[in-house]
């Protein structure tokens, strides 16, 4: 699941769009203006989004209105969770390693 997740949003204007969507649902229109792209070239973008599952279409008239979810975000999230807790002790090691230098200096005349 994650893989097609990653797959989506490792191409940069894919990424621009998740970014955008995050304040709110927008146009076809609206996302091919704010990033200076063709309609059609905005839609093949936000057609990879949804079909992993990052984005939700709604149908309004004549108009395609995408807008964010959060689950696959939250699947994310789950999956960083491991590598947080591996830097975090990481950075627990740091930050003894550089308490035991200081007392060392603070130690010599």
């Amino acid at each position: 699941m994650e893989t097609k997740i990653f797959s989506a949003l490792a191409e940069p204007t894919r990424l621009r769009m998740v970014e955008m969507l995050k304040d709110g649902p927008l146009s076809v229109g609206d996302i091919a203006e704010r990033l200076s792209l063709r309609q059609p070239q905005a839609s093949k973008h936000l057609r990879v989004l949804l079909e992993a599952g990052l984005v939700e279409v709604e149908a309004q008239a004549n108009r395609r209105n995408y807008k964010l979810r959060t689950e696959p975000l939250e699947v994310l999230d789950t999956w960083l969770e491991a590598y947080r807790k591996i830097w975090s002790e990481r950075f627990d090691n740091l930050d003894d390693y550089l308490r035991q230098l200081q007392s060392k200096d603070n130690e010599r005349p």
